[in-house]
């Protein structure tokens, strides 16, 4: 008998773990229904019976991501249970580098999708927040409950020759002063996802950490969005 996984028979999960493997693999740009298909070892047609299209495949593949999420800790307070699913969902994104911009270009949330949010409204909810600080406590995370924030800007990587690179920092550090002195005199990671930049790991809880000590400031001032 063979062994090859393979012929094992295809279902709505293994073709959505298949397609996040790919997708780490080659890129999420390279992905497409038709080397799925190949990496499974049936033809095209045999995915349709388990995801309809493109865009249903990658909202299952968002499915696959938030369900890698930590569980909420039980029995601790709002801020660290909080916390400790934000920093999980951003080790779940880590691992798919591709996931966030997946996640930003959904139109809809599936259910999966909508019980993790549900549950960190929940949360804010349990730690006695009022339903109008938790609207806009949400609003005020945005993208960060996933695990995943927009750079303030892009940078590229510098020249390779020195003396090149010397000149183009001098004329922008000439035209641009705040920046230059920011980056040059800021603690870098080399180590850091993003390269010889800032530790992004370091930036994203300390903005984290901001957020979470500001709601619970408000909370306790029993802030309301309503006029006095």
């Amino acid at each position: 008998m063979s062994s090859d996984p393979r012929r094992v028979p295809l279902n709505r999960d293994r073709v959505l773990r298949a397609a996040v493997a790919l997708a780490d693999d080659v890129g999420i740009e390279s992905l497409s229904m038709r080397n799925l298909a190949q990496e499974l070892g049936v033809v095209p047609m045999a995915l349709y019976k388990h995801v309809a299209n493109k865009e249903e495949l990658l909202d299952g593949m968002v499915e696959v991501i938030v369900g890698e999420i930590a569980a909420p800790v039980a029995d601790t307070d709002w801020k660290s249970a909080i916390r400790q699913r934000v920093l999980s969902a951003r080790e779940a994104l880590l691992r798919h580098r591709w996931a966030s911009q997946v996640i930003e270009s959904r139109a809809h949330a599936t259910p999966v999708v909508l019980a993790y949010m549900d549950s960190l409204i929940g949360m804010f909810r349990a730690g006695g927040f009022s339903i109008d600080l938790t609207h806009h406590v949400m609003h005020a995370l945005g993208s960060r409950m996933w695990g995943f924030t927009q750079e303030v800007f892009p940078t590229p990587p510098p020249p390779e020759d020195p003396a090149t690179r010397e000149a183009m920092f001098a004329q922008f550090a000439e035209k641009y002063p705040h920046i230059a002195e920011l980056a040059t005199t800021t603690a870098h990671d080399q180590d850091s996802s993003v390269g010889k930049g800032c530790d992004d790991q370091f930036e994203f809880e300390f903005a984290l950490d901001v957020l979470l000590d500001g709601f619970e400031r408000l909370h306790n001032q029993a802030w309301t969005s309503q006029p006095h």
